[in-house]
């Protein structure tokens, strides 16, 4: 009988892409903080989460036939942030406080994902020796 991982893993295998792309987009905010008329960016989690868990993929062409065909998870829009505080009169919109607070919320919550991924794994594992 062979096991389907999409039953067995439910959405948190993918939550943990969307989280992994998601830390991304805030850690270059928080880089470019300094960046004169950077624009904070970010991304909407459900509808990156409902991209990657419906199997949506971008094909990347090969220009030569000995190329290894490829494809990547679309993986959300990126959206400019509404900026949360008074321009300072250099155009950049990154809230510094606030990224950080977004970075370690998702941290929290690609944590708590990797986890039940992890628990379910020692699961099937033990299903599968016939624990």
């Amino acid at each position: 009988m062979a096991i389907s991982f999409n039953n067995a893993l439910g959405i948190h295998q993918y939550t943990v892409g969307v989280r992994e792309k998601n830390a991304e987009v805030i850690s270059t905010n928080i880089a470019q903080a300094n960046t004169p008329g950077y624009k904070a960016k970010g991304m909407e989690f459900d509808r990156a989460l409902k991209a990657a868990s419906s199997g949506a993929s971008i094909g990347l062409s090969r220009t030569d036939g000995r190329h290894i065909s490829a494809s990547t998870n679309v993986s959300g829009e990126m959206l400019y942030r509404i900026p949360t505080q008074p321009d300072t009169g250099d155009g950049n919109t990154v809230d510094v406080d606030l990224e950080r607070n977004l970075f370690m919320q998702n941290q929290l919550r690609h944590q708590a994902s990797l986890d039940f991924l992890g628990g379910k794994f020692k699961n099937m594992t033990k299903a599968i020796k016939g624990e």
